[in-house]
């Protein structure tokens, strides 16, 4: 479905049913250099749950126009300008990775357009390797590599797929090469310079839901109780053995938690 904002095409899955403002609704906010096909099953799965869902491709990723904001709180910001474009007051906001700060972001300064919150793999701060970074910027396929070596759990790693003859890691090369250049550097950068972390969770008001996988190597569980440790209303599930990309690696687990929030 397609929206404008701040005169840039926006592209948003419904999950395969139609838009429609009157239900509760659920927007997902992919991570660094993704688009909104990370979120398949949890938007189809809501769609035919009487939710209405919008999988966002922020600004410069997937099928949406513009190019990449250049800060956390910038998305954040933008991401209200999308609610209003969509018709909505308020939704519940689920974010992954960089996604989960700006959902962060935007609940804690915007607090009455978020009506419950869940946060996959929330780590702050979320500093970047310098070796990511400059690879990144060099738009050199090791930086792909790298988010790839230490977003995935060692099961994942090894293929163990619940679906046989499907690997994880190939699919999440496939969309960091499809991103345009500069757009995973700007994602990483965005993420290394966010602050706001701390002074974002403590003014949270609404119902919040952490989901952390104990084997993150880039969100790992002592970062994110930086967050979690700051927010009033909050439930926190690990997941055991899982990476950063929990919504592969344990895609029941994850879905089952978001059911009980949303």
């Amino acid at each position: 479905m397609q929206f404008e904002v701040d005169g840039d095409a926006v592209f948003a899955s419904t999950g395969g049913r139609p838009f429609d403002a009157a239900l509760p609704a659920i927007v997902f906010v992919h991570g660094a250099g993704l688009d909104h096909t990370v979120w398949k099953l949890q938007t189809r799965y809501f769609a035919w749950h009487e939710r209405t869902v919008l999988a966002l491709d922020l600004p410069g990723h997937g099928r949406s126009g513009g190019a990449p904001l250049e800060t956390l709180p910038a998305i954040a910001d933008w991401l209200t300008r999308f609610l209003d474009a969509a018709g909505l007051g308020q939704a519940a906001l689920v974010g992954h990775s960089m996604g989960a700060l700006i959902a962060l972001d935007a609940a804690g300064r915007h607090a009455d357009r978020v009506a419950k919150l869940a946060l996959l793999g929330p780590g702050y701060p979320m500093r970047v390797n310098d070796a990511l970074l400059e690879a990144a910027k060099a738009n050199d396929i090791a930086a792909i590599d790298m988010m790839n070596v230490w977003g995935y759990g060692r099961p994942a790693q090894l293929g163990r797929h619940r679906m046989p003859g499907l690997w994880m890691m190939r699919s999440a090369l496939r969309l960091w090469q499809q991103a345009p250049a500069g757009v995973l550097y700007a994602d990483l950068a965005a993420c290394n310079a966010y602050d706001g972390g701390e002074a974002a969770a403590e003014a949270v008001r609404c119902p919040t839901l952490a989901i952390v996988g104990d084997a993150d190597l880039m969100a790992p569980v002592k970062l994110t109780r930086n967050i979690t440790g700051r927010i009033k209303d909050i439930d926190v599930v690990t997941l055991p053995g899982a990476g950063h990309t929990m919504i592969e690696e344990q895609p029941d687990e994850t879905l089952d938690a978001l059911r009980r929030l949303l």
